[in-house]
Parts: C-alpha cells; structure tokens; sequence
C-alpha cells in the first residue's frame, strides 16, 4: 500500500451521477480460469430480460441502476431481527453496515469496450482511490464479502428473477431436511431461494473482491455439498463471482448447474412461493392473492419496518406514489424508476398545485380516494439511502412484529432475561455457535405457527389500507406529505416499498 494517492489521481468533488451502469457477466457451466479482460474485448451478447437464465452462455452486459443494487444490499444476508426485538433502534445501524461499505470503495468510470452493446450506458463500476491506495487488508476482506452478496443478489433477482433469498444457516427449503442443512461439520453454500418459472430449489454461493479460481473452486465445492443434501429435488447450483480489482471494471461470472429430481414442495411445506404462480423476481406483486408471499415479504422488509417504526417522528415523511400498483411496471429488475415515470410526474404536479391554492387541508383527507398512495420514508442516518413502505405492508410487518415478540418471550432460550446466563464464561466462538442455534429456534418458531399467520397478517395487510399513518404509528399525528419533488434524489418504487439516494453522492467518475 503506497503511503498516498499519487498526484495524477484527480481530486474532483462527487459528478452528478446518472445512476445507471453497465455490468460484465459471464455466464458458465463451472469455475474456469479468471478471464483475461475479457470483460472489455470480448463481444457481448445483447441482454434480453427474461425469467431466467439466458439461452446460451457467454459475456452480457445488462444495464442496471444503483437503486437496484442498494436494494439487493439491504435485504440480502444473515437474517437480524431476531436480535432487534427489544432493541429496533440498531436496525439502522445494520442497514448502514450494509450500504456504507459500497458508498466507501466503489466508483464509476467510462469505459470504451471493443465491442460495444447496443443501449450500453458506457459507464461501469470500479473501486475507487480511497479503496486501492488507502485501505487496509482486513477492510478489504469485509468489504469483499459485502460486495459479494450484494452483487449476488443482484444478479439471482434482479437479473434472473429468483424469489426472496434466504440464508442455508438456518435451515434449507427441505423441512426434513433442515437438520442436515444446519449441521455445523459442513461446509455449505450461502444462500437458498425458489424460482417459481423454473419451478426448482436454487442454492447460490457468493464470493467478491478478487475472485480466482481457486476461490470459485472452493465455493463449486460448497455447492456440491448442498447439492447431495439436495439431490432428491430439481434444483439448480449457482455460483457467483463478483471481481474487481484496482483500475479494472466490476464484472461477475455466474457459474450454473442443473441437478434433475422431484418437482419442489408446495407452499405449504417449503413457506417461499406459490409452485402454480409465475415469477417475477418479487413477491410482492402476489400479496393480493397469496397468503404466503405476504408473509415472505413482511420477512423481507422486517428490517425497514423496524427502522421506519423506531425512527424520530421528525423524521419520518411520506410520499405520494400512483395507488395502482400495476402502473409500477418492471420491464426488468425489482425497482421503477419515479423521475421519468409520466402518471407519477403528472400525479405529484396536481398535488402541489392544489396546495399551491390553499387546499392541502383536502390533502390529507382525500388523497387515496384520488387514486393516490403515500408511502412512508425516513433516511438512513449515515447514509444517503432513503427507505419506506406501503401502510398495507407496514401494517403487515407490525403484526409480525407483535408475532415475534411474542415468541421471543415463551420461548426458552430467547427470552431476554435467559442471555446473560446462557452467554456467561462462553468464548466468542462458542457465543456465536449460540447465537445460531437461537436464530434457528427462532425461525422453527415463526414456521409452527405459519397457518395462524396466514389470516393474522392477511387481516392486518387489508385493514392497513383503510388506516391512518397516525393510528398505525401510534403518534399523534400524520406524517408531513413530502411534495418538494427534489431533483438531486433519484426515486425507485415497487408495489410495495420505496428505495431513494441522492443522486450526487457517488465518488467522481475516473475517466
């Protein structure tokens, strides 16, 4: 590590950032050798979004935005509530570990590849000089892992329209086969996930920073011990790569596999999608409908819940987003972008200028029944991330909330006043080893009582849409209706939740 950034390195405050950027994959059957900049000279295929994986391997070059990526980061990983029950207040600290590492180490810059794809940005990710000439070797290895599962998550939704990912620690889609997924002595695969259009198990490993070989071998070797576990059902092995290194473009291999066998689980058995329904990458555009993928998603946005429902009223705010949300359509990927969408444009314009005439008293009062929704929004403290929901999801994700508590305090070994006991003269490693088993009890907990759940949150989802941001926050008032429209924040929605970030704080673009 040089002891300074050399001087040919330009020191430019932060460029307006168009949000978009282009992504090298390659698509294989296996681990091979780490290509030779290929990622710049070799001829990209043309991206076609699709439910899956591409007809044939080889470099693509998708196109994808930031808000994309900031979604993957805060919703991929080790599950946490569990831990955040008593204490909420930290689920902002969580998302900030989550998103602070990819705002610290990646850039942007142009690039001129040999031969460009059409509609490419022309603009890909990089690590920055803070990163190469700056960081130390333990921050590298963390923030190569956080680069990993962002990226992969990327890649398995967004990109390929896998379902919610879970973490295999706490047990894998099999429910008798969880106990095997869950033995310590072996050394498994990150993550889990079902894709309803394949209609197969997916189990992924993730791996970032500097990815070789030998690295992709390791984590082929982690993917064929789940498979075995696996073997009776079809699934699929998917190995990703996200590599990067100092100068050069972020590029990804996917690695990929087929394993024949039985046809997945229903929902009853597996909690992770309806097999008759069709898939879109995002359970949220079957919650009308499907019990189940409303409580999958009420899982997947526990940790915003828990930061929205803990942050200071003064905070919080909401924002009006078209009601119908089949106006959010995704051409690919999970995320809409607002600032070009012409009925939210138009929407938001109506709406100022009737305040604009003294008669944001109506505001308030009718703006649902004008086919108009607001979401709830606070930022992330420390961060430039700003994440919120839909009163029907916030009103989901309380009574699972409620659930939870409920079963932290029954359940032996969860209880709050059983920690110092059970934590007391035990070495960090014997700690976590604790830590899990408490997760894993936890999660064996929230799938017993899944029938109950079903109606409970269903209950809860409906009459949410009928409540006051007042009642369902129990303040004792609505949060401000943010009709500023600012142009440095860049917007994105889904059917259900809201992700911003500010458009100019990315580090500057290297040319």
């Amino acid at each position: 590590m040089s002891p300074m950034i050399p001087e040919d390195v330009p020191d430019e405050a932060p460029l307006t950032y168009a949000d978009s950027f282009d992504v090298p994959v390659l698509f294989r059957d296996g681990p091979a050798d780490k290509p030779k900049r290929q990622w710049r000279t070799a001829k990209h295929k043309e991206w076609e979004p699709s439910d899956g994986f591409p007809a044939a391997n080889g470099w693509y070059a998708p196109t994808t935005t930031w808000r994309e990526i900031i979604k993957a980061a805060t919703e991929v990983g080790r599950d946490v509530t569990p831990h955040l029950q008593n204490q909420p207040r930290y689920a902002h600290g969580e998302l900030v570990a989550r998103v602070s590492p990819l705002y610290a180490y990646l850039g942007a810059h142009h690039v001129k590849p040999r031969h460009p794809v059409p509609g490419a940005k022309g603009r890909r990710l990089t690590l920055n000089p803070v990163y190469e000439h700056g960081t130390e070797r333990t921050a590298k290895n963390a923030a190569a892992y956080r680069l990993g599962m962002t990226m992969t998550e990327w890649a398995c939704r967004s990109l390929l329209g896998l379902g919610q990912t879970e973490h295999l620690e706490l047990g894998g889609p099999i429910p008798a086969l969880r106990n095997t997924f869950k033995d310590p002595k072996k050394v498994l695969p990150d993550l889990w996930g079902r894709h309803e259009a394949e209609e197969m198990y997916w189990l992924i490993e993730a791996k970032g920073g500097s990815v070789g070989v030998g690295t992709l071998r390791k984590g082929w070797a982690q993917l064929e011990a789940g498979s075995k576990i696996l073997s009776q059902y079809a699934h699929r092995t998917v190995l990703v790569g996200a590599s990067v290194r100092p100068g050069d473009d972020l590029f990804l291999t996917i690695d990929h596999n087929l394993r024949p066998g039985e046809p997945p689980l229903s929902l009853a058995g597996s909690g992770t999608g309806d097999k008759a329904a069709t898939g879109t990458g995002s359970l949220e555009d079957r919650l009308g409908s499907d019990d189940d993928a409303l409580i999958g998603a009420a899982r997947a946005q526990m940790l915003v819940y828990l930061a929205l429902r803990s942050a200071p009223s003064s905070q919080l705010r909401t924002v009006p987003v078209p009601a119908d949300r089949t106006s959010r359509h995704r051409r690919y990927g999970l995320t809409t972008p607002l600032e070009k969408d012409e009925r939210t444009l138009a929407m938001r314009a109506d709406l100022r200028g009737m305040a604009l005439h003294g008669e944001s008293h109506l505001l308030r009062a009718q703006i649902r029944s004008w086919g108009v929704d607001d979401f709830l929004t606070c930022r992330i403290p420390g961060t430039e991330v700003q994440l919120g929901m839909s009163r029907k999801l916030f009103a989901a994700c309380a009574r699972l909330h409620e659930e939870d508590l409920a079963i932290a305090r029954r359940t032996p070994g969860l209880r709050a006043e059983d920690q110092p006991a059970l934590n007391q003269g035990l070495s960090d490693e014997a700690q976590e080893v604790q830590r899990l088993a408490q997760r894993r009890i936890f999660r064996e907990q929230q799938e017993e009582i899944r029938p109950r759940l079903r109606d409970l949150l269903r209950d809860a989802y409906e009459q949410g849409d009928g409540s006051d941001w007042r009642d369902l926050l129990h303040g004792p008032e609505e949060p401000e209706l943010d009709l500023k429209g600012d142009e440095g924040l860049l917007e994105a929605a889904t059917p259900e939740t809201y992700l911003a970030v500010d458009r100019y704080d990315l580090p500057p673009m290297r040319t």
